[in-house]
């Protein structure tokens, strides 16, 4: 009886969650910066999310289009809102998503997983860009003085962990 209702219910939690654009964004045919543009969706375009893989979010626009935008390009619905179109056991697991404490939810991406680290590509053009971030010796060395800081020597952690 239970596995039949857990059934019944897994369609529900795959169903696409509504969010609005917050700035003028590019649609991607993949999640990634480098990747091919689809189309661009307008500040406040309604959209349904998909899918979530690392820092991005594969959309439906309302025109039928689907691809790739920043996950912190969407807005989605209000904590503890039923959702548009919830009725019944979607509402109830919308709830259950959100909490009803109307508290914002604030989500990080954690990094790379296995597949984009095996995946991965050398990009020349963002190497560069990061190069102009980097410090030189005597600009280093000249921060360091103004804020009374001094080289010290920090071993390796041990691969046993001590």
């Amino acid at each position: 009886m239970r596995i039949a209702a857990l059934v019944l219910l897994f369609p529900a939690l795959a169903l696409a969650e509504p969010a609005t654009v917050i700035r003028a964004t590019e649609l991607k045919q993949s999640p990634a910066t480098d990747a091919a543009g689809v189309a661009t969706l307008a500040e406040n375009a309604k959209v349904d999310a998909l899918e979530r893989k690392g820092g991005w979010t594969r959309v439906r626009a309302e025109g039928g289009a689907e691809g790739w935008v920043r996950m912190l390009a969407l807005r989605y619905a209000g904590s503890g809102e039923a959702m548009q179109g919830d009725a019944g056991v979607a509402q109830i697991l919308n709830v259950a998503r959100t909490g009803t404490s109307g508290a914002q939810v604030t989500t990080g991406v954690r990094g790379l997983d296995a597949e984009q680290l095996a995946n991965a590509k050398p990009n020349a053009a963002e190497l560069k860009k990061m190069e102009r971030y980097a410090a030189s010796r005597d600009g280093a060395e000249g921060f360091a003085a103004k804020g009374k800081l001094s080289a010290q020597q920090v071993n390796y952690p041990r691969e046993d962990g001590r």
